[in-house]
């Protein structure tokens, strides 16, 4: 029997349109003899759409395959019910019971309000499955200060960074940027402490460029953090797993000009930017391990579960490796590292897919053994 997994993307983050090219990778490699896909997405404003809205959102060429391969999805009318101009979801299911309950939730949302623990949340008092990561690992592995609390006690090498709200900034700007420079030098990178895809992200190189950095940052979110600029590699790692988690083989962001060493969020995702990534790095076995080995101990920090991708560095200077980041819910689109990397590790995206969707049961059902009190 199949299973109907609701598929949910958009949403009111930054990231709303790598969201959709997630989604729209999930839907075209999910194999339909096993899945039926209701399709669920939520506009920049955070309205909650029908399904047979939903897939106006996607690609033309992506709304045609969807009804080849799943039908139209005005079959799933009633789905969601309620009033949408409140902006909120309603129910999951149908009230008049005349359609499936569905089996699990694929989100494929990013940044804030998707893997930041709220929308986990909603799934834990709705009482349904979901792929990712529960509501804390989420809302630590969103926050860049937590994280690196979380990953020096656990004992991972990070580089040097301080963090300061927002209201610090717009009360003493002198101050903080002195204090800043003092503490961390120049260059250094500004970042919100809350967002992902290099989002609000900037390098500053002098003392205008660190004020200039961090009122951006100021823009996306009230904590913002300041880290150390290295001359390094970045090398990324996917785990997936519950408790017993595992690593990929590492990837690499091999930078194609040596004067633009940041990638921004149009490099990243542009597909004609300034980097390759490879897959396996160019790396030693035994660095491989030891990335390996970090990247599924900063899963286990975080409390993670489903999946996950980590970003480390690789000092030029000395050849330290450096925790920067985790991702509890990266990237699926064609030019995300994630699935690269599971598929040069004998994982293609479908089976990849129907992994994370195991695992989300498997997580659900032992969360069920927990105790009520009442």
């Amino acid at each position: 029997m199949k299973k109907r997994v609701a598929v949910i993307f958009g949403g009111r983050s930054g990231e709303h349109d790598i969201s959709i090219r997630s989604a729209k990778t999930v839907i075209e490699r999910i194999d339909p003899a096993k899945y039926e896909i209701v399709p669920i997405a939520i506009s920049r404003s955070g309205e909650w759409l029908a399904p047979v809205q939903s897939i106006g959102l996607l690609p033309e060429n992506t709304c045609k395959e969807f009804i080849e391969r799943f039908g139209h999805p005005s079959k799933n009318r009633g789905l969601l019910t309620g009033d949408s101009s409140i902006g909120g979801l309603i129910a999951f299911g149908d009230l008049k019971g005349d359609l499936p309950a569905i089996d699990v939730i694929f989100p494929v949302l990013h940044g804030t309000y998707g893997e930041d623990g709220t929308i986990q949340g909603l799934f834990e008092m709705s009482g349904l499955p979901y792929v990712g990561c529960g509501v804390l690992a989420s809302s630590c592995g969103m926050d860049k200060v937590t994280m690196k609390i979380l990953f020096r006690d656990a004992g991972l090498p990070i580089c040097r960074y301080v963090w300061f709200l927002r209201s610090e900034w717009d009360k003493d700007p002198d101050k903080v940027i002195e204090q800043t420079i003092a503490k961390i030098g120049l260059p250094c990178f500004v970042k919100p402490a809350n967002l992902g895809s290099s989002v609000g992200i900037s390098k500053a190189s002098k003392p205008e460029e660190l004020r200039s950095a961090i009122d951006l940052a100021a823009e996306y979110d009230r904590k913002i953090i300041v880290e150390e600029a290295i001359e390094m590699r970045e090398l990324e790692c996917a785990v997936i797993g519950n408790d017993s988690p595992e690593a990929s083989l590492p990837g690499e962001y091999v930078i194609l000009d040596e004067s633009k060493r940041f990638l921004d969020y149009t490099e990243k995702y542009s597909g004609t930017g300034n980097n390759e990534f490879v897959v396996p790095a160019p790396i030693s076995d035994e660095l491989a391990k030891r990335v390996r080995q970090m990247a599924v101990t900063a899963f286990k920090a975080i409390d993670g579960s489903g999946l996950a991708r980590v970003d480390l560095f690789l000092r030029s200077d000395n050849g330290a490796l450096l925790m920067n980041e985790i991702n509890t819910l990266p990237g699926l689109t064609d030019a995300s590292g994630f699935p690269k990397m599971w598929a040069a590790s004998g994982k293609p995206l479908p089976q990849l897919i129907d992994e994370v969707i195991e695992l989300a049961i498997e997580r659900f059902e032992d969360g069920r053994r927990n105790k009520t009190v009442i």
